[in-house]
């Protein structure tokens, strides 16, 4: 029966084949792996159990706690808004429609790329060298890349559409901006609200993950209790931001089923200038940021010439790669494989509550962890980048086995067929092909993100960056933020060619 519908094993097989990624880490993991820091992982995860319920600490987690919220809302809100505008402009069937052309919507998109492409972490780390201590430079640095995406994904889905209706009104002679009002907006609603859902929840860890960098609110709080080994105050501030992102996602849920998340969206840009005095926080800045020295415009000829001739841009690129392979590898294999291991629906709520907690730790602070028992190398840095990827695509394999009906796993147990072969069979090669399809976005955010772990110390491009930062040396920081930028635009590209192929 499984056969005759066509349910083979090659999806199946291609969920799984990137776990085989885990031999080489593990072999590198265990050659760097000493005793001394064993002990101090071990107290890291007894103290989930037993966090610090200090007052004191409590309230001062919780003041950072509202600036980071703070922040992601009003990032979120923003981009939300330039978003939506900037994609109507990407659109090519709007310039179409409107001016019977569609180069300027393609100028515009094209200009858009590099802001989409640059991490909100170096965007961040950039914009502090140009304006200070400011809280504003968490929310812009969100903003720039959430908007650009938006912009994105809103042409996307707004070219992809062909509904009748669109020719046909403009043939009966319908104005041009109430035909597209009438046709393309409607059926646009529910991916948008979806989406713009999910971009507050980014926003959140986003904000935290740029405090740790020393941008202030609940991520910075984190990263002192990590760095003085304090775990149990760590964890306090773990749950509490675990707690926010469950009501938020709570929240999610009812004004989406409302209708009213976008207009939600919209309205914050209102009430900014109410909460403005909220972002003028004191901030736990890192020691380069004061009195960095800019290059005069005659010096910057021959310091690029300088910087690109000396620097190992293959070795940086390679290891940035290598990271990204690896981390994508665990991200996408580690889910199947453990669910191919334990594929009963007890194991099953396990994983999601396992997949729920990767996601809540940031990429920093797993090396960091990781750091603790062994050397700082791009193996560390892969397998923290995968592990909290692991956490969406784990949480995605969830969603996507629930889906499936399960007859005809059912069907080939009373046929005799051993349980996990027609799990695997039966459930998840049906659910694979979404799975990859999702893998391949997956691994372009991957790239994206080797900035984090890079900068924690794991190498590449982002190493380099830090090193670049810590001496003022702008010209090779430029390079960097344009190499990175190259290599993320040229990903997105091999993305959507393997999404066009499926």
């Amino acid at each position: 029966m499984a056969l005759q519908r066509g349910l083979t094993p090659a999806p199946a097989l291609m969920a799984l084949a990137p776990a085989l990624v885990l031999l080489p880490l593990g072999m590198v993991l265990l050659r760097d792996l000493h005793g001394g820091g064993a002990e101090q992982i071990g107290r890291f995860w007894l103290a989930a159990l037993q966090p610090s319920l200090e007052p004191s600490l409590l309230k001062h987690q919780l003041t950072g706690l509202q600036i980071t919220a703070l922040t992601a809302l009003l990032a979120w809100s923003l981009s939300s808004l330039v978003g939506l505008v900037l994609g109507l402009i990407c659109s090519t069937t709007i310039w179409s429609t409107l001016m019977g052309r569609r180069w300027p919507a393609l100028v515009v998109r094209r200009g858009l790329a590099p802001l989409r492409s640059i991490h909100e972490l170096i965007w961040g780390l950039l914009l502090l060298q140009l304006f200070g201590l400011n809280g504003w430079v968490a929310v812009l640095a969100i903003v720039l890349p959430y908007s650009a995406l938006l912009a994105r994904v809103l042409a996307d889905q707004l070219d992809r559409q062909e509904p009748p209706a669109l020719v046909a009104l403009q043939c009966a002679g319908v104005p041009a901006v109430i035909n597209l009002c009438t046709s393309l907006l409607p059926p646009l609603a529910t991916a948008l609200r979806d989406h713009i859902g999910h971009r507050l929840d980014c926003a959140l860890r986003s904000a935290l993950l740029l405090g740790i960098f020393g941008l202030g609110g609940l991520g910075t709080e984190l990263m002192l209790s990590l760095q003085s080994l304090r775990f149990r105050e760590l964890w306090s501030g773990l749950w509490l931001m675990a707690l926010l992102l469950a009501a938020v996602n709570l929240m999610i849920l009812r004004l989406s089923a409302r209708h009213g998340l976008v207009l939600l969206a919209l309205m914050l840009p209102l009430v900014t200038p109410l909460w403005s005095s909220g972002l003028n926080h004191d901030l736990s800045a890192p020691s380069w940021v004061e009195g960095a020295p800019w290059p005069s415009p005659a010096l910057w000829s021959e310091g690029l010439s300088q910087a690109w001739m000396e620097t190992p841009w293959l070795e940086l690129i390679g290891g940035t790669l290598l990271i990204t392979l690896l981390a994508s590898g665990v991200a996408i294999g580690l889910p199947p494989l453990l669910r191919l291991i334990a594929p009963g629906p007890v194991a099953g709520w396990v994983l999601k509550a396992g997949w729920t907690l990767m996601r809540l730790l940031p990429p920093p602070l797993t090396a960091l962890l990781l750091i603790l028992a062994s050397k700082p190398t791009l193996a560390v840095a892969a397998l923290a980048l995968g592990l909290h990827h692991s956490g969406v695509m784990g949480l995605v394999l969830e969603d996507g086995l629930e889906r499936v009906d399960v007859r005809d796993q059912q069907a080939m147990v009373a046929l005799g067929a051993p349980p996990r072969s027609a799990w695997l069979f039966g459930v998840l090669s049906p659910a694979s092909q979404r799975y990859l399809a999702y893998a391949a976005y997956r691994s372009d955010v991957i790239l994206r993100d080797t900035a984090v772990v890079g900068l924690v110390g794991g190498g590449g491009l982002g190493w380099q960056l830090m090193e670049a930062l810590s001496s003022f040396y702008w010209p090779l920081v430029a390079w960097l933020v344009m190499v990175y930028a190259a290599l993320t635009l040229l990903g997105e590209l091999v993305c959507e060619r393997l999404q066009e192929a499926t």
